[in-house]
């Protein structure tokens, strides 16, 4: 059966991404019916692998291979042979979502059903993996971070590649105000232990490169489904015990470096600064993501030089904190 594509569903959704061409037959129709139907209706038409039956209102009721109707008995009604639970996708369902379906059923069509449940179209996995493809470049653009390009990077004119560019790196230069911020705040502990300073690129690369290894393992974990926002107060928990000792491991690394630079003092406060860093970069790092989704927005925005922008600011604080509290007692 072909019908009238429907042009006012929206962009990406599965109502937009359908084809209009199946074969659907009546409940009420016996296998030889059904055969006949098939031959006659099968010409031209593509991508043909399932049968689908419908009642008198158009309304799915269920759904059979071709090769299994070829398989059975003719006289028999073909409601007898029909799946009844069939995978369907709603006109209105985000195409990253019916992405999903597809990848957990293994169908390599899946019907489309409107508000009535009435069969209006079919989404093969060919179109499917022009989705992914289409949503990993969005989600890769975002963590860069990148507006969506519509055309490709080969084609971009300079200035679109600038106008995409420029907003996210314009807010990361005032977000990093902060961290400048800070650092004057602390300059007399600077001032009296300039050994400091060589140490604050290192300290806070390490919460900002922990904050993005986290956070890039929550967007993907998110993007396959393994994961859900119930699940942050326990991935949150496992967060902190991973940190630790990924802070720890790091603080022991370069402890040897402070001490041989400033001392045991330095030595200490280094180390102290170490493990509180990673394990607060991770933890924003992990937290984000799940943030951005409750916000109803893509986790992908949960960029990595967001999450190192922020790192930076906190990376800082605690820093300089800890300094001013152990080299003054």
């Amino acid at each position: 059966m072909k019908m009238n594509h429907n042009s006012v569903f929206k962009k990406e959704t599965a109502g937009k991404l359908m084809k209009t061409e199946f074969i659907a037959v009546q409940e009420l129709n016996t296998v030889d019916e059904a055969l006949t139907y098939v031959r006659e209706n099968v010409k031209n038409k593509r991508n043909i692998h399932y049968l689908y039956i419908v009642d008198h209102n158009h309304k799915l009721k269920g759904a059979l291979s071709i090769r299994e109707l070829l398989s059975a008995s003719g006289n028999q009604p073909i409601t007898n042979i029909m799946v009844t639970k069939v995978t369907s996708l709603s006109t209105d369902l985000d195409q990253e979502k019916a992405a999903e379906v597809f990848r957990d059923s293994d169908l390599v069509t899946i019907p489309v059903v409107n508000s009535q449940q009435r069969l209006v179209g079919v989404v093969h996995v060919e179109d499917i993996l022009d989705v992914m493809q289409q949503e990993a470049t969005e989600d890769f653009h975002k963590m860069a971070p990148v507006s969506s390009l519509e055309a490709s990077l080969k084609d971009a004119s300079i200035f679109t590649l600038y106008r995409k560019r420029i907003a996210w790196l314009v807010v990361l230069v005032f977000m990093n105000i902060f961290s400048g911020a800070g650092i004057a705040h602390f300059e007399d502990i600077i001032e009296s232990t300039i050994a400091l300073v060589f140490f604050l690129p290192l300290l806070v690369d390490s919460g900002g490169n922990a904050g993005s290894q986290a956070s890039t393992l929550m967007i993907r974990a998110m993007a396959v489904g393994d994961i859900k926002v119930k699940d942050w107060l326990k991935l949150f928990t496992k967060e902190i015990s991973v940190s630790l000792f990924l802070g720890l491991t790091m603080a022991l690394a370069v402890s040897t470096i402070g001490f041989y630079r400033g001392g045991m003092d330095i030595a200490i406060v280094v180390s102290l600064t170490m493990v509180l860093i990673v394990m607060v970069g991770s933890l924003i790092g992990m937290s984000l993501p799940f943030i951005f989704r409750k916000m109803r927005l893509d986790p992908a925005t949960a960029s990595a030089p967001l999450i190192t922008s922020i790192a930076d600011i906190v990376g800082v604080l605690i820093y300089f904190s800890i300094a001013s509290w152990y080299l003054t007692l």
